[in-house]
């Protein structure tokens, strides 16, 4: 029934118009469609007005008057399978014919190699041929609609650049939010509140969960029950030990955002399942903690398969309308560092970098011996920013571990 569709669609003359002759040859149709397809390009070449369905089948009957009753029969079964299918979408269209074509072509290369093989043809001389003929048409045109661009649309697209708002108040002064389609890194050392930060930010008084986003958390670094412990911390600006001494009003605050926090163990799976689970779900936001780990190792070098994973990410955020954070850990080179770069990213050079929207790096100068207590201070190093108003440059906080809270 592809064929028939395919053929129904050919039918609109400006469609005709951008694939006809070698771009959606004859070869591509089966013996009995094929027929009624040369009528068709006859029609197009000869007549300027358009052409309905009668108007060919009456064109058909009138070329073809030595069929046999059961002929006739045959294909006037084949005009009520056309008349009964639908139209593709013009794109869809585009990828049937293109596809059909490859696979025309490619068994003329497969039959010519055969026989070369074994020894029917002695030359290659028609495979070039094949080449030749065809190597600016294994795609057909296609007529490309683009983005509208006027002043009204950017300014509205502008507009919800920043759905999501951070509530730290300095980073959401500096950078504001995050959107749909968005690919967010954070990075830092181990023990230095990558978890923290991600719980605060959406889970704590007027984060991406209280302002109404769906958020999935996939980790496979911790055990969920941890890092929901952190969440339940942040949501309720309470210690588990005080959550403990006043559950009431704990559950009064934390069930303002439970229902639009997920969290999800995720050890051993990949990005395949990610985006699965992104597709069955649909959240708004979403965090990959660690990102890393999603990484299917596509190669033996761990830059190509990290940075492979980075765009297969960012694909993500595009095509299912998410935000997509990705958690990273930084080299010991960032070890110390208020304000770590993006070359101290782990294991990769610059392919995770480089897909990234927004970066942030969070840093901490070392903190003495004894002074342990005191090791609150943290820097956000935005250090790529192509969002709105494209800050660039360090952010102080104050981490407050117990109830897993970035606050000014």
């Amino acid at each position: 029934m592809t064929e028939l569709s395919l053929l129904k669609t050919l039918m609109d003359r400006e469609f005709y118009e951008l694939h006809k002759g070698i771009k959606c040859p004859d070869k591509i149709f089966t013996k009995d469609v094929r027929k009624v397809k040369q009528v068709l390009d006859y029609a197009m070449e000869t007549y300027d007005q358009g052409l309905s369905l009668a108007d060919l089948e009456a064109l058909f009957y009138a070329t073809n008057k030595t069929l046999t009753t059961s002929n006739k029969e045959q294909f006037q079964k084949i005009f009520r399978k056309i008349a009964n299918s639908s139209t593709l979408n013009n794109e869809v269209a585009h990828e049937v014919i293109s596809r059909m074509f490859q696979q025309v072509v490619g068994e003329e290369v497969a039959n010519i190699g055969f026989d070369y093989v074994n020894g029917t043809q002695n030359s290659l001389e028609p495979l070039r041929r094949i080449v030749e003929n065809y190597q600016d048409d294994f795609t057909p045109n296609l007529k490309v609609e683009f983005e509208d661009m006027s002043i009204d649309t950017l300014l509205k697209a502008n507009e919800t650049e920043t759905q999501w708002k951070f509530n730290i108040p300095t980073l959401r002064r500096n950078v504001e939010g995050i959107s749909g389609g968005h690919f967010v890194i954070v990075g830092a050392r181990p023990n230095t509140g990558k978890t923290s930060f991600h719980a605060s930010i959406i889970a704590s008084p007027h984060g991406f969960a209280d302002q109404g986003a769906k958020c999935v958390i996939l980790c496979n670094e911790e055990a969920a029950n941890r890092v929901g412990s952190r969440y339940l911390s942040s949501a309720t600006t309470m210690t588990l030990e005080e959550i403990k001494g006043n559950y009431a009003k704990a559950a009064l605050r934390y069930d303002k955002v439970n229902a639009n926090i997920h969290i999800k163990d995720s050890t051993g799976k990949d990005l395949a399942w990610v985006e699965a689970v992104v597709k069955s779900i649909k959240p708004d936001i979403l965090i990959l903690d660690m990102g890393d780990k999603f990484a299917p190792r596509t190669s033996d070098k761990t830059d190509v398969y990290l940075r492979d994973a980075a765009i297969h990410a960012r694909n993500i955020a595009k095509e299912f309308n998410c935000a997509v954070f990705w958690l990273s850990q930084l080299s010991a080179a960032a070890e110390g560092l208020a304000m770590p770069d993006q070359s101290m990213l782990e294991g990769s050079k610059t392919g995770k970098a480089a897909e990234a929207d927004l970066m942030i790096l969070i840093g901490k100068t070392k903190v003495t011996e004894g002074n342990e207590m005191d090791d609150t201070e943290r820097h956000l190093n935005i250090a790529k920013n192509k969002l709105k108003g494209g800050f660039h440059g360090r952010i102080t906080c104050q981490l407050a571990g117990d109830i897993a809270q970035y606050t000014v």
